[in-house]
């Protein structure tokens, strides 16, 4: 759109770019996991990958 509000091409989730910046520190973000309410949880959920195309 004219704001660039929707990505046409190349979509990323905030979960994609947890992710990535979790790679970028060193950190395996399938490993990361937090307790709430004694649940485990993922901050990246089960849909983050690593964008590697945004890596230089």
């Amino acid at each position: 759109d004219e704001y660039g509000y929707y990505a046409r091409e190349n979509r990323v989730h905030f979960h994609d770019l947890h992710a990535t910046i979790l790679h970028q520190l060193g950190i395996d973000h399938k490993e990361l996991t937090y307790r709430y309410a004694g649940r485990d949880f993922r901050l990246t959920d089960v849909h983050g990958r690593v964008v590697r195309d945004i890596l230089a």
